[in-house]
């Protein structure tokens, strides 16, 4: 804890550092609440083993800064979090250990939520996610750094999966990893959808969010108003499809069955679509559904894999954690598909306008 004050003392303005508090329940970087003086702003330890290169994330976010503030700000309707300078005048301190440290901007009054309440709320969701990627979209992805290579990159995980595999297994060969297993094999002819349209030039790269799951919308206290779209460190060049298919992920699973909430869906992607609409294309909708689907099974890959490989990149409570959130994500996917044909009609029903 003396480390985190110290550290927190360089972003301070030369106050006193007057507590330090766990911030949020993210599975990747370390954050904290620092309360110096009469200031507060947000710390957080970049992982090193996550972003091999995060200078480069601090650059990004330098560089959304930027180009969100050379917008009319008539237009902007989220606020995007500022960081703050270390007393050397860097965007970031590196400690005696060499991880990287940096201070936010901490966006108040604001609060996240875990879950949506209502219809007014997830109609905010879809809103704000379109508004982040049109205030982004005179963003060229060249002026970014990709600082996750492979990030959402299917086909690349599931080959990781399969090298894994084939490594002397850490973990028991019980009903559930078959259960996982066989899941995986059984929709291996649906991992590369997006990579291969992107491939075919039917689907572009633009700048994307590359993690907006419902906690880092922040909402207006008391209200249903979204006012900031935080955890920026995923900022890069990637699909749209990504984001929206991870958005809904996040905002319509339905954690005690692992069902997927289809009239939600609706509600979130109809507004992101009015927002959208200046920008999506034809081949965007033809590839809504496929990217609803995708995101799902590949977190679930994902923690699958890393259950294998001795939780190195998630956060975990207990041993077997990582296997839990796999087979939840995997139901997740049948449930999607089981409400497909009702997806795609309505999808196809808005149109191409």
């Amino acid at each position: 804890m003396n480390r985190l004050y110290r550290v927190a003392g360089y972003f301070a303005g030369g106050q006193a550092v007057n507590d330090v508090i766990p911030l949020g329940n993210g599975l990747i970087n370390d954050t904290f609440l620092v309360k110096a003086g009469d200031v507060q702003f947000v710390l957080q330890g970049i992982n090193g083993r996550v972003f091999p290169e995060p200078e480069q994330v601090v650059a990004n976010l330098q560089q959304l800064n930027r180009h969100i503030a050379q917008q009319a700000s008539a237009s902007v309707c989220l606020r995007i979090p500022a960081l703050l300078s270390a007393d050397a005048g860097q965007a970031y301190y590196r400690d005696e250990d060499g991880q990287i440290w940096r201070a936010l901007q901490l966006i108040e009054p604001a609060e996240s939520r875990e879950q949506l309440g209502n219809s007014e709320e997830a109609a905010q969701v879809g809103f704000a996610l379109a508004h982040f990627h049109r205030l982004c979209g005179t963003l060229s992805p060249e002026a970014l750094h990709d600082t996750l290579p492979g990030f959402h990159i299917t086909p690349t995980y599931h080959q990781n999966y399969l090298t894994l595999l084939e490594l002397p297994l850490q973990v028991p060969v019980d009903a559930e990893f078959r259960q996982c297993q066989g899941f995986i094999e059984r929709v291996q002819d649906r991992i590369s959808v997006l990579e291969q349209a992107k491939q075919r030039g039917e689907l572009r790269e633009r700048v994307i969010h590359g993690d907006p799951k419902l906690n880092n919308f922040l909402f207006e206290p008391g209200s249903n108003r979204i006012v900031s779209l935080i955890d920026l460190d995923t900022v890069k060049p990637g699909l749209v499809h990504y984001d929206i298919g991870d958005c809904l992920r996040s905002c319509c699973h339905i954690p005690q069955t692992n069902q997927f909430d289809l009239p939600r869906c609706q509600i979130i992607l109809e507004n992101y679509l009015q927002e959208a609409a200046d920008f999506f294309s034809a081949n965007d909708y033809d590839y809504l559904y496929p990217a609803i689907w995708l995101i799902p099974f590949e977190l679930g890959l994902r923690f699958f894999s890393d259950y294998l490989n001795g939780d190195q990149y998630f956060k975990v409570a207990a041993p077997r954690q990582n296997l839990n959130r796999a087979l939840a994500q995997f139901a997740l996917c049948d449930s999607i598909d089981r409400q497909k044909g009702v997806l795609q009609q309505w999808i196809a029903g808005l149109g191409y306008q």
